[in-house]
């Protein structure tokens, strides 16, 4: 076939699906607005995460029809619990944060991060970290999302972060506190291992407000757990989960990438009574005490309270091993003195309880444990009432010794 011997002039050529300077999507204010309340019901994935679970009406503190999708933000203004307009706001940005991290997990070029950011392996805060756990880029950049947005917010007095050395005082008229681990798991990032964020909320102690600036941020952020307003954990992973307790249950809210909100989809999670799981790193096994492992060989053979034989699943992610175990029941522990209690300790043990769990140390209830340094370590035990019942009465359960691997 032979070749045109004239070119059609550019004017009446057709136009261009998109403008030039938007080769993929039309410019954003061209989308129409999209409600915030009471909006239609979508056949989106959110409806088929929790199946029934997925409320409206009949979800707890109802509101709209069955099946009606609720947000976080729905929920903690009224729609479920009423926690007040500043905590509304601070959690409002703090999904925000969230969602930036949820993105920067998921992005193809995070492996790359520390290249371009100037950031090395192990640089910056050391904030009692060493070898293993010594802050990565993606950490140090979660950090630095996270308070950046509590910031924002106005609502927050003092940020305590497990990547840095000491407290960040904000405003001297914020009613909250908050201590947080922005980024747990980080380094399984590269395996594509599921990460967390785990956050608390407590109020400002105002009976510190005359005290020096570094001394009432460290006191502010040393409350025990019993003092919480609200904790929880955002899970990245085949979905980004944002688990929260505000003192009335548990409550799991799953992100609906179409719409960009935070669904519930676990209302008033309740973790079973006693599950068939532990969870822990049993190649440690010969350094634990005799009361740990006389448990373990006891409840793997199906000999202990509960006549049926236990599996073991570990990730070596503490906010993916402990999202399992909140729904399917069992144990989740690290023996030794190496998670923190003010970042990742009481947060989860207070999920935990208000979900019908426990959380202890192996001999102490971890909300009652008087904080005395911002990175202090402990052993943790997190799960089923019964499971954790059964486990402490083994006695010698924490692991004194750390022979082989770094603390």
């Amino acid at each position: 076939m032979p070749l045109p011997t004239t070119i059609t002039p550019p004017s009446l050529c057709p136009a261009p699906i998109f403008p030039p300077n938007h080769p993929h999507f039309p410019p954003r204010n061209q989308f129409p607005p999209r409600p915030i309340f009471h909006r239609p019901r979508m056949a989106t994935l959110s409806g088929f995460i929790a199946g029934s679970q997925l409320v409206g009406s009949s979800g707890s503190g109802g509101g709209g029809g069955d099946n009606e999708a609720r947000t976080l933000i729905e929920y903690v203004g009224g729609g479920g619990v009423d926690v007040g307009d500043d905590l509304v706001l601070l959690i409002h940005h703090l999904q925000y944060a969230c969602k930036k991290i949820a993105a920067l997990v998921a992005s193809p070029f995070n492996s790359t991060l520390g290249k371009h950011t100037g950031f090395a392996a192990g640089a910056g805060s050391s904030a009692g970290g060493s070898g293993r756990d010594a802050p990565k880029p993606l950490d140090i950049v979660s950090n630095e999302i996270i308070l950046s947005s509590l910031r924002s917010s106005g609502k927050v007095a003092v940020v305590a972060s497990e990547e840095d050395d000491t407290p960040t005082w904000i405003r001297d008229d914020g009613p909250f506190v908050v201590v947080t681990d922005p980024l747990d798991g980080s380094r399984n990032i590269d395996a594509s291992i599921p990460t967390g964020t785990i956050f608390g909320i407590y109020r400002r102690l105002e009976e510190l407000d005359h005290l020096r600036t570094e001394e009432k941020a460290l006191l502010n952020s040393l409350q025990t757990g019993t003092r919480l307003v609200a904790s929880g954990y955002v899970l990245y992973s085949s979905a980004t989960i944002f688990c929260a307790s505000f003192g009335s249950g548990t409550h799991a809210f799953t992100l609906d990438h179409s719409t960009g909100d935070f669904i519930l989809t676990h209302p008033s999670l309740k973790i079973p009574s006693r599950g068939q799981i532990y969870s822990v790193n049993d190649a440690r096994y010969f350094d634990w005490p005799d009361g740990l492992r006389l448990y373990i060989d006891t409840v793997r053979q199906g000999k202990g309270r509960y006549p049926k034989k236990y599996s073991a699943r570990y990730i070596c992610s503490l906010v993916a091993d402990f999202h399992r175990t909140l729904l399917y029941g069992g144990v989740t522990m690290n023996p030794r003195d190496h998670l923190r209690l003010v970042y990742e300790a009481n947060p989860l043990s207070f999920l935990v309880e208000q979900a019908g769990g426990k959380g202890s140390n192996g001999k102490n209830r971890i909300l009652s444990i008087q904080p005395v340094k911002l990175h202090q370590r402990l052993p943790l035990f997190l799960g089923s009432y019964e499971d954790m019942e059964e486990l402490e009465s083994y006695g010698d359960v924490q692991q004194k010794v750390n022979p082989g691997y770094e603390v």
